[in-house]
């Protein structure tokens, strides 16, 4: 079967040659109209982009890349990440553009990912997400000169344009919401340390709690609900145990009411916890878990959005932010007047 060439596209669609490539591209310069017509023919003719052809002209693949450092099998449990995909796509495929999805080993397998799409020229654009202190890369990605949207603050992001959210204000928030219920005493279990938006939140956690005259003790962990649970019963465990406790993640918090719970520790008569990442797991607890929360379908969609605007260079400067809220809920009360101390016994008796 002979090969479907442009000019065939352009004859049926009633267009120039020109005006096929803009649209088959995904360039700026035929009216939206005109693209979908142009789209339409291409489909019942099944054509398909010559790869080689494409990669000589420096065309578009119509893709963006995306790469996870994760397990599996924690990647499967996140549902922040499925939302936000779910948002990228919302944007993507209304564009006729998909999403090239991989799951690294570590960040050395990434950056060989990236090193590989920008020399083959895989990916129109590439979504950045899990920000480092210090991550390699940024400067990696301004030297390949590919396109880019980081996901996170501003001030891990280079020069590269960026959306993220202001987890500094979600931290000053959600002490002053434990504050003003009471608590002296908190807690944050926390993720990695070297994640560029987990030492902001420990960086405001312990001024915001400082300023209100609390203590604040902070564990890092790996976001999974297995070590939520275990950092969860080691802080009631100690001395002075907090009264209220901040969580990086949902699936961190719904194990920490569970190890609680099963300690005999009441939520949150004696205990208050608090998510982040809201999502559907906060809202079918046994209480409810007061979360920081946004809308992650519309924030991977603004992400989307960015990228095309990069692409198309109509960009701005980098640092798009939006605020998450707090949503209150059944987790949420006053400390208790006795201190809580669940025996040793209850505490290791929980999986």
């Amino acid at each position: 079967m002979p090969r479907v060439t442009i000019k065939e596209i352009a004859r049926r669609a009633g267009v120039s040659k020109g005006a096929v490539s803009y649209a088959l591209n995904g360039r700026p310069g035929v009216s939206e109209a005109t693209r979908a017509r142009v789209l339409e023919v291409a489909a019942e003719l099944e054509w398909r982009p010559n790869s080689a052809a494409r990669m000589l002209s420096g065309a578009r693949t119509r893709t963006f890349g995306l790469v996870l450092t994760r397990k599996p099998e924690t990647l499967g449990n996140e549902p922040f990440f499925m939302h936000f995909v779910a948002g990228l796509e919302r944007v993507l495929g209304p564009r006729g553009h998909g999403l090239l999805l991989q799951v690294a080993d570590d960040l050395e397998v990434e950056m060989t990912t990236l090193r590989t799409w920008a020399s083959e020229r895989r990916v129109d654009a590439v979504v950045v997400v899990d920000l480092r202190v210090g991550d390699p890369r940024v400067p990696l990605l301004e030297e390949l000169g590919m396109p880019a949207v980081v996901v996170g603050d501003p001030s891990l992001a280079g020069s590269l344009p960026s959306v993220g959210t202001d987890d500094a204000a979600a931290v000053e928030e959600a002490v002053r919401h434990l504050v003003g219920l009471g608590h002296q005493r908190l807690a944050r279990v926390a993720g990695s340390a070297d994640l560029g938006h987990v030492q902001i939140r420990d960086l405001a956690f312990s001024a915001a709690a400082a300023a209100a005259g609390a203590s604040a003790l902070v564990l890092h962990t790996d976001f999974s609900a297995e070590r939520g649970g275990e950092m969860t019963k080691a802080l009631l465990a100690g001395d002075d145990a907090p009264t209220a406790v901040l969580f990086d993640n949902d699936l961190m918090a719904v194990a920490g009411l569970s190890a609680l719970t099963g300690a005999g520790v009441r939520v949150p008569e004696e205990v208050t916890l608090v998510a982040w990442d809201d999502s559907s797991l906060c809202r079918v607890t046994h209480p409810t878990l007061t979360a920081m929360g946004y809308d992650v379908v519309a924030y991977g969609a603004a992400v989307a959005e960015h990228a095309f605007e990069v692409l198309e260079g109509s960009a701005p400067s980098p640092g798009r932010v939006r605020t998450p809220d707090l949503r209150v809920r059944g987790s949420s009360g006053p400390p208790p007047r006795e201190p809580v101390r669940p025996s040793a016994a209850d505490l290791a008796e929980q999986p």
